[in-house]
């Protein structure tokens, strides 16, 4: 403490003025010179301690700071009292708090993205495995045409899927790191309704399914036109392939002062109760999903419209059918 230059001048100082004080005081009061040096000694000595209690308490923070980069952040330095130290404590503890709290998400980020690789890495292996096998197939010269065929449209099946998976993934990367700009313009619910279904007709058409929408023409809401359809499109896929043939599908909407809704049913086999909770969880596959499915058509319609001041529940009883409901709202709740 006594090589630090600030206490040297401060003791210099202390020692001056008590100099100066026992000088005057032995020119005008001789009697008073023991009185004036004790109590400027004891001036000094009180203020030379009470400056080491605050390098004490200073230390114990800074052994507290290095604490917090090794990673520590299960210490409270909390003081309820009054004083400086005690105000850069209760700040130090905030910072504390939040670096905790950061430190938290990374690690969350972190397992999330490990996670993720792992199921890319799980549903890319299937169809490479099958196009390597069929490859290998392929370089038989005893082989038919007709299985060159068949084996040639199998791959290009296997690589749209791929395709599709990078696609919907990138997107869902896109809107996760927040780099979607959604556009905010009145986009009418038909309109929407029926640029969804474009894709999904021949699908429709091949299981003789039928579909009714039942809604007002001026129903509307702010959004994004293009990726609004992409998330509807994704539901109306899900609709289809977990109803049967000849099975139906009804969209209605409506809209009032809070909110602009759209209810996608149909009379498909359903959800069962415990895959209820986690459909719109990346990657996940219900007991009744097909062998083609991905478990990310879901996950991306959940994301585009929940960023866009949305929600989308789902409720669905085992072989009577699956209710998508959705909602805009009209301001940001």
């Amino acid at each position: 403490m006594l090589r630090n230059k600030e206490i040297q001048i401060l003791l210099l100082f202390m020692c001056t003025i008590s100099l100066v004080a026992i000088v005057i005081s032995a020119y005008l009061a001789p009697a008073s010179v023991w009185l004036i040096g004790t109590t400027c000694l004891l001036l000094t000595v009180c203020s030379i301690l009470f400056t080491r209690w605050r390098y004490n308490e200073i230390e114990k923070l800074s052994s507290y700071l290095r604490q917090i980069t090794n990673g520590n952040y299960s210490l409270d330095v909390r003081d309820n009292r009054e004083g400086e130290l005690s105000i850069l404590k209760n700040d130090i503890y905030k910072v504390t708090l939040m670096l905790s709290e950061q430190s938290s998400f990374l690690q969350e980020d972190k397992l999330k993205l490990t996670n993720a690789i792992s199921d890319i890495s799980h549903q890319l292996k299937t169809p490479l495995t099958s196009m390597l096998m069929m490859v290998d197939l392929l370089s038989d010269t005893n082989l038919s045409l007709e299985q060159k065929t068949e084996f040639t449209r199998n791959i290009r099946i296997q690589l749209e899927r791929i395709e599709w998976l990078v696609s919907s993934l990138l997107k869902i990367s896109k809107i996760d790191a927040g780099s979607v700009l959604f556009k905010r313009e009145h986009v009418s619910v038909n309109k929407l309704i029926q640029k969804a279904l474009e894709p999904i007709l021949i699908p429709m058409d091949i299981k003789e399914q039928t579909v009714s929408i039942e809604g007002e023409e001026t129903v509307s809401f702010v959004g994004d036109l293009n990726w609004t359809s992409e998330a509807i499109i994704n539901i109306l896929k899900n609709c289809v392939e977990h109803t049967q043939n000849g099975g139906e599908i009804k969209i209605s909407h409506q809209e009032n002062v809070l909110f602009t809704e759209i209810d996608i049913t149909d009379n498909g086999k359903g959800i069962p109760k415990e895959d209820l909770p986690y459909i719109f969880k990346r990657f996940y596959k219900g007991k009744n999903s097909s062998e083609e499915s991905v478990g990310i058509g879901l996950a991306m319609a959940h994301s585009i419209i929940t960023s866009q001041n949305g929600t989308i529940d789902v409720s669905s009883e085992v072989g009577k059918g699956t209710k998508f409901l959705i909602k805009f709202y009209k301001q940001i709740i």
